[in-house]
C-alpha cells in the first residue's frame, strides 16, 4: 500500500511511494503532528540520483522491521533537496557541526517543539557493517535518549542552535582591496592542484576563480601556477572517466585521484560550469582539441536525452541501470561500461586497436571487471577512434549518433524495464526543470555562443531562457521548479542570482548577431528579475541575499544567506557580481551601493576562511576592475569571444567624433580609443590592473 508520497510531484518523494514508511513531505501538517504526539521527527534529505539514497531506500525504508520501529516511535519526513535546498543547507551545516562531515543521504533527528537537531548522519545500512551501525540499532538508542536524557538533549541542541544562529549572523568588514582578492584566488588554485589523496570533484566554483588569478601572476615559486593549474584541471575533466567519450556529457565526480572511474550520475548544474569553464579556457587561448570535442559531445547529449519538447532542460540521469528487464535492482554504471569481451564482440580488429591506442582499456576493467573509458593524452583523435566510438554509441544507444536527435528518458524504473529500447536500458532521467540548473546550462551555452558563435548553442539557450520566462511565474513571482508543465515551489535566493547571470550572459552572447532581430531584450529581463530579487530577498539589515523570501521562510530555524560554494555557487557570490554587470550596463549606481554593502557583509568570512567562498572572490574582482566598453554592435562579437572575465560590452551609436569605442574603469572612462588596436589595447591593460 502506498504512503503519502504516492502523488508527489518528486521523483525522489515517489521512490518512496511504496516504502512501508509512513513517510510524510514537509509540510505545517506534518510538523504539528509531531508536536501533539511528541514524537521527535526523522528527516531524511536526498535527491533521485543519489546511489546512496537509492541504496538506502532499498534497504533500510523498505524492511518491514525498521518501519514498524520508525513509524511508531518517530515521524518521519522526507524531503528532496533539489526542491528545497533552504532546508538541507540548514541541516546538513548542522550534521557537519556534528559529525564533522555531511553527504546525502542527509539523515537528522529532531525535536518536535523547536525543530532543533539533536543526531545525525548519512548512509545507515539495516544491520551493523561497514564500521556503521545497525539503524534499527540508531532508531532504538535515539528513542531512549529522547525519552531518558532530557537534560543531556537540552544542552546539544541548545550548542547546534547557537551555532547555527551565529553562521547566520556573520560579522561585517569594510577590507575589500587587492591584497585580500589575490589571496582568494590564489588559494582557489591551492584547492585544484592535484595531490594523490581522495575523490576528484569538478569544483567549478574554484576553477572559474583561480582562472581569474592567472592574469596578475599571484602566485609565489612555492604556489601552484594558476594558469596551469586551471588548463590541467580541464584536461582531468576532458580526458577523464568523468566524460562520458561515446555519448557526451560529464558524471558528477570520481571515485580516484586519477579522474578514472566516476559516480556515473549525470547533473546538470555540473555540466553547465564544465561547458563554460571549456568556454573560458578556449577564450584565453587555450586551444585544446579535447576541450573542443567534450563541448559538442556535451551539446548533442543535452539536446538529444536533457531538452524537453518545451525547451527547457531536465535535471539529472541516474547513476544505476539495469542490465536487463528481469534484473531486480539496477547497476551502478551498467549504461556506461564495457567489458573487454564486449569491446571484442563490437567492434572491428582496427577499431579495437586504434581505441587502445587513444584509450586505456584491459581484460581486468577498472570497474568491476568493466572498463571505463578514459583518454591517454590530449590533441585529436585518430580517426579509427573515432570510428570506434560511434560504433558504441550505436551499441550503446541502438541507433548512429548522427540519426538519434532524440532519446526518450526513462522517468521512473518501471519505465526503464518495460520501454522497448533499440540498445541498453538507460539510467532515469528526472525530468523536473530547476530554474537555478538550468541557469547555468543557459550560462553554459551562452558562452559557447560568445566564444565561438555558434548559433545552435545559442538557440538552446534562448529556448530554455524563454520557458522560464513565460512559464515560471505564479501570481507575480518566480518559481523554482516546474514539472510537466506546473511551476511549483517560490525561487529561492540561487534561482534569482542564476538567472539573472543567465539572462546578461545571453546579452552579451547576443552580440555576435548584431543585424538579427531581438526576440528578447535580455537586458531589460534582467533588470525586472533582479528587482523582485532585492524586494522579496535582499536583507537591508544585514545585507546580502537571504536564501528563500520573506513569507517563505515561516518553519525555517534560522534565515540563511548562502555564501559557502558547493558543487554549485553560492548565491550570493553570483549576486553580487551581477550587481556590478548591472551597474556598467545601466549607469544606475544604486546596483553598485548594493554591491559594496553585500561584499562587505561577508568581508569577515572572505579574509577568515577564504576557501568556503570562492564565488565571492569572484564577485571582489568584478567590483574591483569593473570595465564597460562602449562601441559599435558590429565590433562586440571579436571583443566577447576574448577572456576578459570582468568586462561588459555595450552597443553605442553616439560616439565621439572618430572614436571606435570607449573603455570605462569603474567610474571614470579613458580617453575614447581612435583605432582598433588602442581599443584592444585599452581593454586588456584594464582587464591586468592593480586596484
Amino acid at each position: 500500500m502506498s504512503n503519502r508520497l504516492a502523488h508527489a510531484q518528486s521523483l525522489y518523494l515517489r521512490k518512496h511511494a511504496d516504502n512501508p514508511v509512513d513517510w510524510w513531505p514537509w509540510c505545517e501538517e506534518a510538523l504539528a503532528t509531531a508536536r501533539r504526539e511528541g514524537k521527535p521527527i526523522f528527516l531524511s534529505i536526498g535527491y533521485s540520483s543519489c546511489h546512496w539514497c537509492t541504496v538506502m531506500e532499498g534497504e533500510a525504508f523498505s524492511n518491514a522491521t525498521i518501519a514498524a520501529y520508525l513509524n511508531e516511535h518517530f515521524l518521519p519526513i522526507k524531503v528532496d533537496r533539489e526542491e528545497r535546498p533552504d532546508i538541507d543547507s540548514i541541516y546538513m551545516q548542522a550534521l557537519q557541526m556534528m559529525v564533522g562531515q555531511g553527504g546525502w543521504p542527509l539523515n537528522i533527528f529532531l525535536s518536535p517543539d523547536d525543530l532543533v537537531p539533536f543526531y545525525g548522519g548519512t548512509y545507515f545500512p539495516p544491520e551493523q557493517k561497514y564500521g556503521r551501525p545497525g539503524f534499527l540499532q540508531v532508531l532504538h538508542a535515539l528513542r531512549q535518549y529522547f525519552d531518558t536524557e532530557t537534560e543531556k538533549l537540552t544542552a546539544v541542541k541548545a550548542e547546534i542552535l547557537k551555532n547555527l544562529q551565529q553562521s547566520a549572523t556573520l560579522p561585517a568588514s569594510e577590507d575589500l582591496s587587492q591584497e585580500l582578492f589575490e589571496r582568494g584566488v590564489g588559494l582557489c588554485a591551492q584547492v585544484l592542484a592535484p595531490t594523490d589523496n581522495g575523490t576528484r570533484f569538478p569544483m567549478m566554483p574554484y576553477a572559474l576563480a583561480a582562472l581569474r588569478g592567472g592574469r596578475f601572476n599571484i602566485l609565489g615559486e612555492t604556489q601552484p601556477d594558476s594558469l596551469e593549474v586551471c588548463q590541467q584541471r580541464g584536461l582531468d575533466l576532458t580526458l577523464g572517466g568523468i566524460f562520458d567519450h561515446v555519448g557526451g556529457g560529464f558524471h558528477r565526480y570520481t571515485v580516484d585521484p586519477t579522474w578514472t572511474v566516476p559516480h556515473f550520475e549525470k547533473m546538470l548544474y555540473d555540466n553547465g560550469q564544465i561547458v563554460e569553464y571549456l568556454a573560458e579556457l578556449w577564450s584565453l587561448g587555450l586551444h585544446e582539441p579535447a576541450f573542443e570535442r567534450a563541448i559538442a559531445l556535451t551539446k548533442t547529449w543535452l539536446q538529444r536525452e536533457m531538452t524537453s519538447p518545451a525547451g527547457y532542460f531536465y535535471a539529472a540521469q541516474d547513476a544505476d541501470s539495469f542490465v536487463t528487464p528481469d534484473d531486480a535492482e539496477p547497476e551502478e554504471g551498467a549504461f556506461y561500461v564495457w567489458s573487454y569481451a564486449e569491446l571484442q564482440q563490437t567492434l572491428s580488429e582496427d577499431e579495437l586497436n586504434a581505441l587502445g591506442e587513444d584509450f586505456t582499456m584491459s581484460v581486468a576493467g577498472n570497474f568491476e571487471g568493466k572498463n571505463v573509458l578514459q583518454r591517454r593524452q590530449p590533441g585529436p583523435l585518430l580517426d579509427t577512434t573515432e570510428t570506434a566510438l560511434a560504433t558504441l554509441f550505436h551499441s550503446r544507444y541502438g541507433a548512429a549518433s548522427n540519426s538519434l536527435n532524440t532519446f526518450p528518458p526513462a522517468r521512473d524504473n518501471q519505465a526503464a524495464k518495460t520501454q522497448p529500447w533499440a540498445g541498453r536500458i538507460p539510467a532515469v532521467t528526472d525530468t523536473k526543470m530547476i530554474v537555478a540548473w538550468n541557469s547555468l546550462m543557459i550560462s553554459g551555452l551562452a558562452r559557447v555562443a560568445a566564444v565561438w558563435g555558434d548559433l545552435p548553442a545559442y538557440d538552446m539557450a534562448t529556448q530554455a531562457a524563454s520557458f522560464i520566462l513565460q512559464q515560471q511565474w505564479v501570481a507575480g513571482r518566480l518559481h523554482r521548479l516546474n514539472y510537466e508543465g506546473q511551476p511549483s515551489v517560490l525561487a529561492q535566493s540561487e534561482d534569482y542570482a542564476l538567472l539573472i547571470k543567465a539572462l546578461l550572459d545571453l546579452h552579451q552572447a547576443a552580440y555576435h548577431w548584431p543585424d538579427a532581430a531581438p526576440q528578447v531584450d535580455w537586458l531589460q529581463k534582467a533588470i525586472a528579475v533582479q528587482t523582485e530579487f532585492d524586494n522579496w530577498l535582499w536583507s537591508d539589515e544585514l545585507a546580502g541575499y537571504y536564501n528563500t523570501a520573506s513569507d517563505a521562510s515561516d518553519s525555517l530555524l534560522v534565515r540563511e544567506r548562502t555564501y559557502q560554494d558547493s558543487a554549485v555557487p553560492a548565491a550570493n557570490g553570483i549576486a553580487i557580481a551581477n550587481l556590478v554587470k548591472l551597474s556598467l550596463l545601466t549607469g544606475d549606481l544604486t546596483y553598485l551601493d548594493r554591491t559594496e554593502k553585500g561584499l562587505q557583509a561577508f568581508g569577515a568570512v572572505m579574509a577568515q576562511i577564504p576557501r568556503a567562498c570562492p564565488s565571492l572572490f569572484t564577485a571582489l574582482d568584478w567590483f574591483r576592475h569593473a570595465t564597460l566598453v562602449r562601441t559599435s554592435a558590429d565590433k562586440i562579437a571579436a571583443l566577447v569571444a576574448q577572456y576578459t572575465p570582468t568586462a561588459v560590452f555595450l552597443a553605442d551609436a553616439d560616439l565621439p567624433t572618430s572614436a571606435v569605442g570607449m573603455v570605462c574603469e569603474g567610474l571614470y572612462c579613458k580617453a575614447p580609443a581612435t583605432d582598433w588596436e588602442m581599443l584592444r589595447s585599452q581593454l586588456e591593460t584594464s582587464q591586468q590592473r592593480p586596484s
